[in-house]
């Protein structure tokens, strides 16, 4: 049987998530070595847009999920704990939510492998002044004389640091300059050519 058509059995052509009718597509919930029914949720197009991240979550639209997290399904717990878990970052109801959520040991390790990949994915990257993505290793640049607090140095333009460390933080970077190894702002940092390393 195709994967849509046992969706729509399995949940009476309706959205797994929040029961709209209309404009209903197969989710597959990742990782998916080979699609099948058990790796996939039937979804509305609201749901969908927001699960696919093409637009920003609406907080109140997932009120749903107080219904669809006690789906005996287990693609549509995981997807369930997968959002509660973005949306407890800033709505409380959602983590009083995630907190009365039980999961077999096996569905919980699938659900939480999506909620690791979401978190790399949210990471965002370390940029210098130009926008140039910077790595732990590259070397940089100074791009305006910088007064080094506790270092009684003022660090001078096109002073280069080599082989910078990254930080939690992606506006920080970490690297030597005279010896002292200090914080920078990147936005005062421009990212050196490999060939002038």
């Amino acid at each position: 049987m195709p994967i849509l058509a046992a969706l729509n059995e399995r949940n009476s052509a309706s959205c797994e998530l929040c029961s709209a009718t209309k404009n209903l597509a197969v989710f597959e919930v990742p990782p998916v070595k080979e699609p099948n029914s058990d790796k996939s949720v039937l979804v509305c197009e609201t749901c969908a847009t927001q699960l696919n991240k093409e637009v920003e979550m609406d907080s109140d639209h997932w009120r749903c999920l107080n219904d669809s997290m006690w789906s005996q399904v287990p693609a549509v717990q995981v997807t369930a704990f997968r959002l509660l878990t973005r949306l407890s970052k800033t709505e409380i109801w959602a983590q009083d939510l995630l907190d009365m959520m039980y999961l077999e040991d096996e569905t919980r390790a699938w659900a939480d492998y999506g909620v690791a990949a979401d978190d790399i994915e949210e990471v965002a990257p370390t940029r210098d002044s130009n926008g140039s993505i910077l790595l732990a290793g590259d070397n940089v640049t100074l791009i305006k004389d910088l007064d080094v607090k506790g270092g009684n140095f003022t660090a001078k333009r096109g002073t280069p640091v080599r082989n910078i460390s990254l930080t939690d933080n992606p506006e920080h970077i970490e690297g030597r300059v005279n010896g002292v190894r200090i914080v920078l702002l990147t936005c005062y940092l421009k990212k050196m050519p490999l060939f002038d390393a």
